[in-house]
């Protein structure tokens, strides 16, 4: 089956470093099944917390995949549990489709529970990435890649980022590269996200809580043409 946009970017910021690799909250197994098909090298993890899902996937996965069985493990369990310390070599842990606070508590519980692991993480959550980049900073993770990805009419951000504190650059506050654009095109996606996402705080700053230094935050982005 096709992936969407979000699903195809983070599939293609994959490459062959990694000995295990986690697709978690996993759902129907889509992003995890293309990277089965890639040929990586590495053993695909397929978590999610939901039994059913994990049932019907390993059904599915037996029937299409039984040869690269040596290659797929599926796994019913939080995801702030993840066995990563039993399994040899450098992890990719990646998490979609959830919202930035419980990112975040998955990405800190990951962390603590494995503080000597070589693990880097692709993190792509519907809201809330503000929290999330903060605790991307308090982790002291170092940033890969960051992308702006538009799909069905909605904006994700998507965030590569590792534990090794070489090769890279700290995580910035509210992104750096995803404001930047090609063409037209990206201009137009990434200047109507900024704009939601501040329109976003400054509806939560109309309450009890003040958010004013985030919306300043926000508020100093200067698109940028790609160099």
């Amino acid at each position: 089956m096709k992936l969407g946009k979000r699903l195809s970017q983070i599939s293609d910021l994959v490459n062959n470093d990694y000995a295990h690799i986690w697709d978690c909250c996993c759902d129907h197994g889509l992003l995890g099944a293309n990277l089965l098909d890639k040929g990586l090298n590495a053993k695909i993890h397929f978590v999610d917390i939901v039994p059913h899902l994990i049932n019907e996937l390993d059904e599915k996965l037996t029937q299409f995949y039984a040869h690269k069985e040596a290659h797929w493990q599926t796994h019913c369990q939080d995801v702030t549990a993840l066995p990563l310390s039993q399994y040899a070599g450098k992890h990719l842990v990646i998490i979609a489709g959830v919202g930035g606070d419980l990112c975040s508590a998955f990405v800190q519980n990951i962390m603590r529970q494995n503080p000597n692991l070589n693990i880097n993480f692709i993190l792509c959550p519907v809201h809330h990435l503000y929290t999330l980049r903060q605790t991307l900073q308090s982790l002291e993770l170092i940033l890969k890649n960051e992308r702006l990805v538009n799909e069905n009419k909605r904006s994700y951000e998507l965030i590569y980022v590792s534990a090794d504190k070489f090769g890279g650059q700290p995580v910035h506050a509210v992104g750096q590269r995803i404001w930047c654009y090609q063409d037209q095109q990206e201009y137009e996606i990434a200047k109507h996200y900024l704009n939601k996402t501040i329109d976003h705080y400054q509806r939560i700053n109309q309450g009890s809580d003040d958010v004013s230094e985030i919306i300043s935050a926000y508020k100093r982005v200067q698109l940028q043409p790609v160099e």
